[in-house]
């Protein structure tokens, strides 16, 4: 009886279970009856097995794959690695609709990873505005202000030569003056090679003029303009009017000459002249009873300039007698513009608003090249090259009158600081020589405009005397017009209306001005 049991309850098992596994009840079971894992009698957790092979049923969605596992790699260095997201389903291709899932809950949001390192932003463009690239530098010119104009000026004209610019040590400013292109030029020589012709002979002789005296003669461009007089010389244009004598070069170069030893009448207790062999000796006699004495040549040519103090002993300021043979015409010195190595407002030093040391420091500085040889006074006048060997003062706070060179009494004051740094210069070194030169802009005639850059940086001389005391000797002036803009436009500028004071001792004596001065009566070494 019992193993009839037995094979009853055994029959019985083995028809439930082959009636559960059979087909058709797996597709008309539940879902859920279908993911539950069962439990069996013992207890013990069934294995969840694998879905049965079939179709699914109508309007289900089939289960999302399991992603793939994804590649390990290490986070980048600074990144902490993010919280375990909720592994999302693999994109399907472009163009594939996806099948519909249920929405599973957000994940924590991941911590920003830190941002790299920004470089350093443009000066002058805002935060968050892309800069815009760069262009190629345009050779256009620009308009002038307020005239709606463009000038034909496209660059440095032909014998405007600019200073290149090295790479200096940081601080200062190393970019060039505005206006003005990045590559130094070097202008051509002068065309006609002789030399430069000469005052025509004064007609009176040079009397003394008391301080405070009022100097009669011309003050404006149209009080001798009807007496220029202009003639051909030896390929050349020559413009002869009351005090000057202006020569135009074919190749567009403009020489102005003048008779400096009017301003040594100011204050003079008596003046000499006398002849000397073929030399002529200008001798202005002071109240001191000191004296200064001019040589000149046959030709009119300054040869020497020299200071004779009340015993007697000499300096001489300016020796002008040598003429090398390779200088064209003996007067103009073919150099290419020199490298500038120092800041560029250490090397054109604009006196408003700079500091008294800083005007002394420029009157004070060296050459910024290696000087080759001694050069006389006319190869430095004429030779533009030449001259920017030697750091510069802009002084073009001074206003002119239109057409006129008269200083006004307010604007004398602004000298002040000028004067107090060349005083302290010659007081260090009797045979310090200052150039003042005179620019105008580019509105009016080449003639007109070279003549009255000349008169105007004569007077800031006379002004500089007289007013307030710098020695006349030490001083010499002269003009060039529009000739070196420092700004380049054709239109009014008043950074090219302006007075530049450079020193020139190291120029005359070769590079030696800072030794002693020479025994009395002895030359400079050459």
């Amino acid at each position: 009886m019992t193993k009839l049991r037995l094979v009853l309850l055994a029959t019985t098992a083995l028809a439930t279970m082959q009636f559960a596994g059979s087909p058709s009840h797996a597709q008309t079971a539940p879902m859920v009856m279908a993911q539950a894992a069962g439990e069996t009698h013992d207890g013990k957790s069934k294995q969840q097995q694998p879905p049965p092979k079939g179709a699914p049923p109508p309007h289900a969605a089939p289960p999302p794959p399991p992603p793939p596992p994804p590649t390990p790699h290490a986070p980048p260095p600074g990144i902490a690695p993010a919280p375990h997201p909720t592994p999302v389903a693999p994109q399907p291709p472009h163009g594939v609709v996806a099948p519909m899932q249920h929405p599973a809950p957000p994940a924590p949001p991941a911590p920003p990873p830190p941002a790299a390192p920004k470089p350093p932003a443009t000066p002058g463009i805002a935060p968050g505005v892309q800069p815009l690239q760069k262009s190629a530098p345009t050779t256009g010119p620009h308009p002038v202000e307020g005239t709606g104009l463009q000038p034909q000026r496209t660059g440095p004209p032909a014998n405007n030569p600019v200073p290149s610019i090295a790479p200096g040590p940081g601080g200062g400013q190393t970019t060039l003056p505005p206006g003005t292109g990045p590559l130094a030029h070097r202008p051509p020589p002068p065309a006609v090679t002789a030399p430069l012709p000469t005052l025509p002979p004064r007609t009176q002789a040079l009397t003394p003029i008391a301080p405070g005296a009022v100097i009669q003669g011309p003050r404006r461009m149209d009080d001798f303009r009807s007496a220029r007089r202009e003639t051909q010389e030896g390929g050349r244009t020559v413009f002869t009017e009351p005090g000057r004598l202006i020569v135009v070069d074919p190749s567009g170069h403009s020489f102005i000459r003048h008779d400096e030893e009017d301003r040594f009448r100011y204050g003079a207790r008596d003046i000499q002249t006398r002849q000397v062999g073929n030399d002529m000796q200008t001798i202005v006699v002071r109240p001191d009873g000191s004296q200064i004495i001019t040589v000149t040549g046959r030709d009119g040519r300054l040869l020497r300039r020299i200071r004779r103090d009340q015993q007697g002993r000499e300096i001489i300021i300016i020796d002008n007698s040598y003429i090398d043979p390779n200088a064209v015409g003996g007067f103009y010195v073919d150099l290419p513009p020199p490298v500038i190595r120092i800041p560029y407002d250490r090397y054109i030093v604009d006196a408003d608003g700079a500091p008294p040391e800083l005007l002394y420091d420029t009157m004070e500085a060296p050459p910024v090249e290696r000087i080759e040889r001694r050069y006389s006074l006319d190869e430095i006048r004429y030779s533009p090259s030449l001259r920017m060997l030697m750091p510069s003062i802009d002084l073009n706070t001074i206003n002119f009158e239109t057409g006129s060179w008269e200083i006004p009494p307010d604007q004398a004051a602004k000298l002040q600081g000028i004067a107090d740094g060349l005083n302290r210069a010659i007081a260090r070194n009797p045979r310090e020589v200052f150039l003042i030169e005179g620019h105008t802009d580019a509105v009016g005639s080449d003639v007109d405009n070279l003549s009255l850059s000349d008169r105007r940086a004569e007077s800031a001389a006379e002004l500089l005397t007289q007013q307030f005391g710098v020695p006349a000797e030490n001083l010499t002036s002269q003009g060039y017009g529009k000739q070196y803009l420092k700004e380049q436009t054709d239109g009014p500028s008043r950074i090219n209306r302006r007075v530049t004071i450079r020193r020139i001792t190291p120029l005359l004596d070769g590079g030696t001005a800072s030794l002693p001065p020479p025994p009395p009566g002895t030359a400079p070494p050459r």
